[in-house]
């Protein structure tokens, strides 16, 4: 069982990593862009006059993203208009109003991203990531993107951990069989039922990336399709039993695991051998 101090290095690990990820990282995006002017980009941020408008733009997605800027003029606008335009898939607003930026406690221009899953805001004050560039921006938000149902995958690893809900369900699934997307409306539904308490991860058996996490519950190819449920901070968990996937069953299998109750006799705490240390911490 992992102690205290285990969870807080492990923590403190993964901060640094995506410290590291941000200021060493790529940037193809940014240098792409580096001479476009915010005026040509085909896809802009909605404009938010006020606080309500603002709290309404937060609530109108799992996932949204803000620019909280007092100075247009900055390069990070820039890299911030860029990312509006690459990012199809989120939802991104801007605001300048003064009053909005006191809400919400803004002293400096700032991207925040906002996610319903786990009530959670992550700030990335601009002025303080040296050589900031739209790859490293970028990089920042699909850290910190989690959904009702998160797809697993390196950069999503580092903002399942820092999450501060520490169960964690994932569905082994192939995203390319017939029963892919019945079953993630399944899942999508027992997970807004229990948002703030499991977090539901995809892992898309069908990538070759898989295998370790696969082999990390000790789940073979024939066991698959397959529900595992992970507590991180004291590595116990437990597989839902063979049978009819629906989001009851789903909902009585967390709430049995969360109220300390197992549904196979051989649900005890994993205990990784040496070489997926490193997997560990992703998850």
């Amino acid at each position: 069982m992992c102690t205290r101090s285990r969870v807080v290095k492990r923590m403190e690990g993964c901060a640094m990593c995506l410290l590291l990820l941000l200021l060493t990282a790529a940037s193809q995006a940014g240098d792409k862009n580096e001479s476009t002017s915010t005026t040509e980009y085909d896809r802009k941020p909605e404009e938010l006059g006020d606080t309500a408008a603002t709290q309404a733009f937060i609530n109108s997605a799992d996932v949204v993203v803000i620019g909280f800027f007092k100075d247009l003029e900055k390069p990070e606008v820039k890299d911030f208009y860029a990312v509006v335009k690459d990012l199809k898939d989120l939802p991104f607003g801007l605001t300048t109003s003064s009053q909005v930026l006191k809400y919400f406690s803004i002293k400096d221009n700032t991207i925040s991203l906002f996610r319903q899953v786990d009530k959670r805001r992550e700030d990335l004050e601009l002025e303080k990531i040296k050589n900031l560039d739209a790859g490293k921006l970028s990089r920042f938000l699909q850290i910190n993107e989690l959904h009702l149902v998160t797809e697993y995958n390196p950069l999503t690893a580092v903002g399942l951990l820092n999450s501060t809900v520490k169960v964690h369900l994932l569905l082994f699934l192939d995203k390319t069989s017939e029963e892919h997307q019945a079953t993630i409306q399944i899942f999508q539904e027992a997970a807004n039922q229990l948002l703030g308490q499991v977090l539901f991860v995809l892992v898309d058996t069908s990538l070759k990336t898989s295998d370790r996490v696969r082999s990390f519950f000790h789940l073979k190819r024939s066991d698959l399709p397959a529900i595992t449920i992970y507590n991180i901070e004291n590595d116990k968990t437990d597989r839902m039993p063979p049978g009819e996937i629906s989001t009851q069953h789903i909902k009585n299998f967390c709430n049995n695991f969360l109220l300390g109750k197992q549904t196979r006799e051989d649900s005890n705490p994993v205990h990784p051998n040496t070489e997926d240390k490193a997997l560990k911490t992703e998850l």
